[in-house]
């Protein structure tokens, strides 16, 4: 349950006469109401407010059933559910000795006469600090002033159908043209109205009574129509006691609940990066000793890329990076240069694991046109970041281009099943395996990763990527504001952990396990 639908409970109780019991001793709802009627007669013949023109009276009749009598005519009323014998249904019109719309005046920053607006009304409360004054005509305060224990309710927009009651007014004020103001007996127990004002009974009715336009709006009369359960004098009080008591616990409870919500949702994906995180430092599957040490996987992959470079299929890296371990340290030899790497080793890996840097696994490290192509209605797929940032390679929505321009662009960036996608540009550090046959081109925002397959596990590859090792270097080196961008030689620089090839198949099997275990929790 969450917290709202436990307040919504608690209220719905309170209002069906089931949150307190009722005292027999207590004057019941009917006798309340006919003095309240009594008072308006009166405040009528004093000339302090208008008579309604159909005014209602909710009744039982012989049979036990409520009805309403409107003027002369007489009907059974639709009623939400059953009260207590000692209560009463009233329209909120009933009730109240106004129902008065607000003022309508441009907001100034100096004046004698303060105007409420409804944005000044926050959780609760009227930042008076904040509330601008109006120029008001003196005949008119009267009419629009504010009072302690009135309800101002809004009218219009994105807070239509919020209420708050007015429980002192530091200084002269009125209430600006979006909010109504209702006002009703002392017979009556504001808190008790206002919680009215929260409960599911009031929202569903000022949904049905909601004008649906671009800006939903709800009139006096709507509010005025509105059925409310009445409950004795002293009973009212009672249960403004009760939820007084309980609204504290009730706030706790949200702020528990809110916790919990946060955990649950983050829960999940925080687990998700530990087993990564476990996976990438070869501790989430036992190492095997007949495994072929990542050391010589490495030498193979610097073997053929050095036959590919000879055979002039790819252009040797000008800054060729090998790591190796050497008197319990970690070196870099880059450009002819040995250093000590030691400080940017972010945790101890098993012996027959080896350090990389990405670009070092890599046959191919490239990205796709700088250029924005000349888009067709038909064609070849031009894949760009949004086409992979959901972790999926999609051509629902994806742009087209011709065959000729696609065959220029290809001969550079060439994806094929099985290489690995990198979202380089705004979302970043999104890997994607190429799961098709169909030739696509792509766009600069999106990196292209080959590699021998037979010596590296793609599937291993993009949770590598995936994992806060490779991730917190993406973070880090993403650069620029707003378009973000993660650069070539920034992605070609990133430091992996590389286990033996039969351990990363043997890791893969057991993420995808635990992962597909999780999505079904």
């Amino acid at each position: 349950m969450t917290a709202q639908q436990l307040k919504n409970s608690i209220l719905q109780m309170a209002v069906q006469g089931k949150l307190v019991p009722q005292d027999p001793n207590d004057e019941p709802a009917s006798v309340l109401i006919e003095r309240i009627r009594a008072e308006k007669e009166k405040l009528i013949k004093e000339k302090k407010i208008k008579k309604e023109k159909n005014p209602s009276v909710i009744f039982r009749g012989a049979d036990n059933i409520p009805y309403e009598k409107i003027g002369d005519e007489v009907v059974p009323l639709d009623v939400p559910f059953d009260i207590p014998d000692s209560w009463e249904w009233a329209r909120w019109g009933t009730i109240s000795e106004s129902i008065q719309y607000g003022y309508n005046a441009p907001a100034l920053s100096q004046g004698r006469i303060k105007m409420v607006r409804i944005s000044d009304i926050q959780e609760n409360s009227v930042l008076w600090d904040s509330v601008p004054f109006c120029d008001i005509k003196e005949s008119d305060i009267d009419t629009y002033i504010l009072r302690p224990n009135d309800i101002l309710f809004a009218r219009t927009g994105g807070t239509v159908g919020k209420s708050y009651l007015v429980k002192e007014v530091p200084v002269d004020a009125v209430y600006a043209g979006y909010l109504i103001r209702t006002r009703y007996s002392n017979s009556l127990c504001p808190e008790y109205l206002k919680y009215f004002m929260e409960s599911e009974l009031y929202w569903s009715q000022l949904r049905e009574g909601t004008i649906a336009t671009a800006q939903p709006n709800c009139n006096g009369q709507t509010l005025g129509q509105m059925l409310i359960p009445v409950p004795p004098q002293n009973e009212q009080k009672r249960i403004v006691e009760k939820l007084n008591l309980l609204m504290p616990y009730i706030q706790q409870y949200v702020i528990s609940h809110l916790s919990v919500s946060k955990l649950d949702r983050v829960f999940p994906e925080q687990l998700k990066k530990s087993i990564l995180q476990c996976a990438v430092q070869g501790k989430l599957v036992p190492q095997d000793e007949n495994d072929e040490p990542a050391e010589v996987l490495l030498e193979r992959i610097r073997a053929e890329k050095d036959a590919l470079i000879k055979a002039g299929k790819i252009k040797r890296d000008k800054h060729e990076s090998v790591i190796f371990r050497r008197d319990n340290s970690h070196y870099e030899k880059l450009d002819g240069i040995e250093r000590c790497i030691d400080d940017e080793i972010p945790f101890e890996i098993p012996d027959n694991w080896c350090w990389s840097r990405l670009g070092s696994i890599l046959t191919k490290l490239s990205d796709g046109t700088h250029s924005t192509p000349k888009y067709v209605s038909e064609g070849v797929p031009f894949i760009s970041v949004k086409d992979v940032s959901t972790g999926a390679l999609s051509f629902e929505h994806c742009k087209y281009i011709t065959q000729e321009e696609h065959k220029d662009l290809y001969s550079r960036c060439d994806p094929q099943f099985g290489d690995v996608l990198l979202t380089k540009v705004g979302t970043t550090g999104i890997p994607v395996i190429v799961d098709t046959d169909e030739e696509f081109s792509l766009f600069v925002s999106v990196a292209l990763l080959k590699f021998n397959q037979n010596l590296l596990f793609n599937e291993y590859l993009v949770h590598l990527i995936n994992s806060p090792l490779v991730q917190k270097q993406a973070e880090e080196n993403t650069r620029g504001v707003g378009n973000k961008n993660w650069v070539m030689r920034d992605i070609s620089n990133t430091l992996v952990a590389i286990p033996p090839l039969n351990e990363q198949k043997r890791i893969v099997k057991q993420i995808n396990y635990l992962f597909g275990y999780f999505n079904h929790l």
